[in-house]
Parts: C-alpha cells; sequence; structure tokens
C-alpha cells in the first residue's frame, strides 16, 4: 500500500514510513483487522500497530468471554507501539480479553483489566470521553544510555547479562497529557527467548534494572516449548528487565539441610550473606530483614516516602521495604502505631505475613475450602497459636509452604530462623508457579 506521511520532523534526514494491513488473531483465528506503520527515524525503526475497533468489538461479541488478541509483529523492528483508545480497552476489559504482544525474542501476556482503564481515566479526567484517550503498550530495545545503565548495574553487582535487555511501557495520553501506568493488581507475564548459543542453565533470574541503576529480582523460571528455551517473567510493575546469570554458593550451608533454597534464594538476589561468604544459617531474623526478604523475593517496586510507623525513620535501611510491605497490605504492625523492626520475627508472624502473599500470587484463591480444624489437626500445639494468626499458620501449612519443626509441631511462637525464611520463601515462589 503506499506509504504513508511520516510523522517525523525536517530535521530527520533518514526517516520513511509504510503501511500495511496486518492479521491480528483472535483465539488463534486470522481476522485482517490490523494496520501495521513502520517509521524509520534516526536508524530506529518503531512499528505502530492499530486495530480496527468495530470489527474488533464483533469479533469479540462473537467470540465470548475470556478471548485471546494476539498481535504478532515480524520482522524484529526496535521499538513495537500497539495503540488503542480507551473505549476499545474497557469493551476488552468488559469481556474479558487477554492481550498478547509478540515481537522478536519476547511476548508480553496483559489481561486486558490490567491496562486500569479507569485509573487513566480519573487521572486524565472523567470529562474527557474514553474514545478520545489513547492507550499505548510499548516493547522496545532499551537505548543506548538505558543500556549503558544495565551493563554498568551488572559491573557493580557481578552478575553476568546472558540476553539484551527488553523495555515494557503502558502510557495513556490525551492532549499533552499523559499518565504511565508503573503498577499492576495481579502478576503480567513476559516471556523472553534464551538466544542460540546461551546455556538455559546459567540464567539465575530475571531482573529489573531502574533507569537510576537499581537492580531488583523478579520472579523467574526456565521453561523449555518447541525445542526452544524461554524465561518466564512475572513482574507486577512494568520497567526495563534483563536475564543475568549470578551464582552463588555460601561457604557454612554446604552442610546445612537448606543448602538448596540459600544458594537459589541467594543467586536471585533475594536474600543476603553476612559478610565473608557466609550466611549464618541458623540465626533469627528480625522483622524488618524478613519484610525485606518477602518484597524481594516477589519481586515488588520499592516504594519511598515517610513512613506509616511510629519506630521506622526514612533513613533506615529496611524504610523503603516496609513502606512497600505496607502498600501491598504485607503487614500491619502493632496496634500502638509500631512495627518493630528490630524485634526477632516468630513463626506465627512470618505466617501472618506469607498468608497475605499468598493473595498477591493468587496461590490463596487456588486453595481448595477446608476447616482450619482439620488442616492444623495434626499438629498438638496449634492451640498455641494466637488467635489472630490461626487462619494464615492453616493456609501457610495447607499449601505446603511451611511444614512443622517436628512432624507433629508447628512452634508457632518460636523465632524463625534465616535457613527456615530461604526455603519458605522458595516454596511460596514455587507453589505459586513463579519459579
Amino acid at each position: 500500500s503506499a506509504p504513508a506521511a511520516p510523522n517525523v520532523t525536517a530535521d530527520d534526514a533518514t526517516s520513511e514510513t509504510t503501511s500495511s494491513g496486518m492479521n491480528v488473531l483472535i483465539n488463534g483465528k486470522a481476522e485482517k483487522i490490523g494496520t501495521a506503520t513502520t517509521t524509520t527515524v534516526d536508524n530506529r525503526q518503531v512499528t505502530t500497530i492499530t486495530v480496527d475497533q468495530k470489527k474488533l468489538e464483533e469479533k469479540l461479541e462473537a467470540e465470548g468471554q475470556g478471548a485471546v488478541v494476539t498481535l504478532i509483529v515480524t520482522p524484529q523492528v526496535n521499538d513495537v507501539i500497539s495503540q488503542f483508545n480507551g473505549q476499545m480497552v474497557k469493551n476488552m476489559e468488559g469481556n474479558q480479553a487477554v492481550l498478547v504482544i509478540k515481537t522478536g525474542p519476547t511476548t508480553y501476556t496483559l489481561p486486558a483489566h490490567q491496562l486500569n482503564i479507569d485509573a487513566i481515566s480519573d487521572q486524565i479526567g472523567q470529562s474527557v470521553s474514553l474514545q478520545d484517550i489513547k492507550v499505548m503498550i510499548e516493547i522496545s530495545e532499551p537505548t543506548a544510555a538505558m543500556v549503558n545503565v544495565v551493563e554498568n548495574a551488572a559491573q557493580k553487582g557481578t552478575f553476568t547479562l546472558v540476553a539484551p535487555p527488553i523495555s515494557y511501557t503502558i502510557k495513556g495520553t490525551y492532549g499533552d497529557r499523559t499518565i504511565t501506568i508503573e503498577k499492576f493488581d495481579a502478576y503480567v507475564e513476559r516471556t523472553i527467548e534464551i538466544p542460540d548459543g546461551v546455556d538455559p542453565n546459567k540464567i539465575t533470574t530475571g531482573v529489573v534494572v531502574d533507569p537510576d541503576g537499581t537492580v531488583h529480582h523478579v520472579p523467574t523460571k526456565i521453561i523449555m516449548k518447541d525445542g526452544k528455551y524461554y524465561a518466564v517473567i512475572n513482574s507486577l510493575s512494568n520497567s526495563t528487565y534483563a536475564l543475568v546469570w549470578h551464582p552463588i554458593e555460601f561457604d557454612d550451608v554446604a552442610n546445612h539441610w537448606s543448602k538448596k533454597a540459600v544458594n537459589d534464594m541467594g543467586s536471585r538476589m533475594v536474600i543476603g550473606g553476612t559478610g565473608n561468604g557466609q550466611f549464618n544459617p541458623d540465626r533469627n531474623i528480625t522483622r524488618a530483614e524478613f519484610a525485606a526478604i518477602l518484597v524481594r523475593g516477589l519481586g515488588l517496586k520499592l516504594e519511598s516516602g515517610d513512613s506509616v510507623f511510629t519506630d521506622v525513620k526514612a533513613s533506615d535501611w529496611f524504610s523503603s521495604y516496609i513502606n512497600t510491605a505496607y502498600e501491598y497490605k504485607l503487614i500491619n504492625g502493632y496496634s500502638d502505631g509500631s512495627f518493630g523492626p528490630n524485634d526477632n520475627i516468630t513463626r506465627e508472624q512470618a505466617m501472618a505475613m506469607i498468608s497475605k502473599a499468598m493473595t498477591i500470587t493468587s496461590l490463596k484463591a487456588e486453595l481448595p475450602v477446608q476447616s482450619v480444624e482439620i488442616t492444623l489437626h495434626p499438629y498438638m500445639d496449634a492451640a498455641k497459636a494466637s488467635e489472630w494468626a490461626i487462619s494464615s499458620i492453616a493456609d501457610s501449612v495447607q499449601s505446603g509452604i511451611v511444614t512443622g519443626r517436628m512432624s507433629a509441631e508447628l512452634a508457632p511462637k518460636a523465632f524463625i530462623t534465616r535457613a527456615e525464611v530461604a526455603v519458605i520463601i522458595q516454596r511460596l515462589l514455587e507453589k505459586s508457579n513463579l519459579i
């Protein structure tokens, strides 16, 4: 088809634009209802996909609830922008549709309700019609500057990058206003194909790299499909993602029962050692340390700002972890408004937080209905548990995340050790199918 007018400024000497019809798969059936427009500016190719609103509505209506709408962009370009208006997003949400965007080595799977069009609309202003709001989902190769940030972070964090980083962004725009969707209320999945020649066993995890060079783990597992290896990354936020190799083995767990979990969680940057290659597996752990490990394990984006607790100062190393844990409803604190960050955490307090984490990972919703009495019947000391903790303890036990210290002992009031924490965080992520 005839090239469209280039959407570029006069001083972009190397710009060209081509536009063509493209198939959109609705539940696997190809429908010619899309347009792909590719613009080249300064040697960077950007493909923008738009979909015919009326035809998409008709197809979704015919397919019923939960349809999967797949956009496949070939050949690979530097940036892919899938563009919808707010009304289309609202319709997809109403149909519980799932949007899948495949480009180059990555696939991004987005339930339409995670685009959160109501939040975008609220921020832009209720008076603006949804039809006039643009929602753009962008998958891109990071800029040279951002690649530099990622490479510096790798050097500083002593890990090796095993695949080029990829950035994911969702924006709502109206006029000169732009709202960026940075947080989701459930895990959103991205898969990244492992490049040929890369040993899948030499990938420890996926990480998020922020523009300031901060790096944190995101739950990642390696799968094989149709003879190829993929990393499946689940995250509650958007950012730049990279796959890394960061093997760690702590000297003092070499012969410890927790060795596998401790080294796995250490390699994933979820738990740190205590210096000089040591982990101190049998040491107790504080409430602040446990909150930090849980936040890192779940791959949550850190929240800064003032603390809601009287005994947590902004200058404390754990301040942003505790803010984040509070924001995600993982912690409540004590009735006097304090958190007790330096108190050792008991097993029942840890299980209360694990139970809340199971809500975030959707694991709790999957548990079969069973009474607390039946779940805890095998444990002789269940009656010693605090009333407020009993249902959380039952969740942790029923899911298999926590087992008794002895076969018939829960030890709810005992302090939990660093080794036990490594094991239960690993189990939480495994049972939630995140690693």
